[in-house]
């Protein structure tokens, strides 16, 4: 997400249309789509510390990397790494919590780890904001110095991660012996569902893990055209500065870490996952169609709010669908296929978004069709 801040100062400061920003911007999910299946396989190989660790490495310096980008051919070679780490390390997680959970509680194990991620972006919106105030400072523009600060830290965790993180929880030291047994005999799987757990062919065949990867398409490709534009969609609708737009933007996601909390108890309390994650698609919908069709900051700020907060709603219910049949490698697999042709809506949403900036002025027209796939996604879950 800090792209889509440093794209204030950084699209100026280069020349960049919003056309070759979203071209960038959405690039690198194609070689993430590429590698995601390998790379959830190789998880299982070589084990989490290591595997994460060296995730993270990548991350960070790949990230420093951007704040030397002079044009559009480097932009566009630089993102690939930054997504080969960056949304790989989440990916990873969630591929071992979902890959090793409990079905009747899969919303909630998950959404531990989506509430910290909800939490992380609102903290990116608020101190994005306050790095791009860095302007001029030791001759560097505000958006060279939001990469280079912001990519530090994930360097000095996969060092941390190298040396303290268990692979499993047979090395995890902090627990009992007793704490430890109920996991291994509760949490992780104990046998084969449906078959998948000993032919991860049939779990890449099985058609539920293409109908969810087709919500994920239809899910991640406006959430991203969305995501990557969201700063400069705000700042042209309030007039507001750099700083306020950050923290503008941070407390939308904000309110979003609730609606993650409650909706995933509710879901596993009820038993009931597609009311909760249809639901929310519904009320995406209806925010990007109001963002659509106007241009009054009162109307269309609320609506994106509204949006956002069902984005972070549905994530705990819609990843536990996942898990209710796929289980073990096949969950690795399986999910991971879901991922990679998700994660494709992630070129075309962004890439859509800027031509529709440049070719009609505004981000109307691009909010205008970004409802449709939502609707769609509420109809297949349903």
């Amino acid at each position: 997400m800090n792209i889509s801040f440093a794209s204030l100062q950084m699209n100026r400061d280069l020349h960049f249309s919003a056309s070759i920003y979203g071209f960038g911007a959405g690039l690198f999910f194609v070689s993430y789509a590429a590698c995601e299946v390998p790379s959830n396989l190789l998880l299982y190989r070589v084990g989490a510390r290591r595997w994460f660790a060296r995730i993270m490495f990548t991350w960070g310096t790949a990230g420093d990397g951007m704040m030397f980008v002079k044009t559009p051919v480097q932009f566009y070679v630089m993102r690939v790494p930054v997504r080969n780490g960056g949304r790989r390390a989440s990916s990873r997680v969630s591929s071992s919590i979902l890959g090793s959970g409990s079905p009747a509680y899969a919303g909630a194990c998950h959404q531990p780890l989506l509430h910290r991620l909800s939490i992380s972006t609102v903290l990116m919106g608020a101190i994005a904001g306050l790095l791009l105030g860095l302007q001029g400072a030791a001759g560097l523009a505000g958006w060279q110095w939001l990469f280079l600060i912001e990519g530090l830290p994930a360097i000095v965790l996969s060092i941390v991660l190298l040396v303290y993180l268990p692979s499993g929880p047979e090395e995890a030291k902090w627990l009992t012996d007793e704490e430890r047994q109920w996991i291994l005999h509760h949490v992780l799987p104990s046998g084969p569902v449906d078959g998948h757990s000993k032919n991860i062919g049939r779990a890449l065949l099985d058609r539920r893990v293409w109908q969810i990867s087709l919500v994920f398409l239809c899910m991640l490709g406006t959430s991203y055209a969305y995501t990557f534009s969201a700063p400069a969609i705000v700042q042209g609708l309030t007039g507001l500065s750099i700083r306020n737009v950050g923290f503008l933007v941070a407390m939308m996601n904000l309110l979003g870490a609730p609606a993650m909390i409650l909706n995933a108890m509710h879901s596993d309390r009820t038993k009931e996952r597609y009311l909760h994650v249809a639901i929310p698609f519904l009320l995406i919908t209806g925010g990007y169609l109001i963002a659509g069709l106007s241009v009054a900051p009162f109307v269309v700020v609320p609506a994106l709010a509204m949006a956002s907060i069902s984005y972070f709603a549905l994530q705990g219910p819609l990843l536990a669908v996942a898990i209710s049949f796929l289980h073990g490698k096949s969950a690795a697999a399986g999910i991971a296929t879901m991922n990679t042709v998700g994660i494709l809506g992630g070129f075309f949403g962004p890439l859509g978004m800027g031509l529709a900036k440049d070719f009609t002025g505004s981000y109307q027209r691009g909010f205008a069709h970004a409802d449709r796939p939502q609707r769609r996604c509420g109809y297949y879950i349903s």
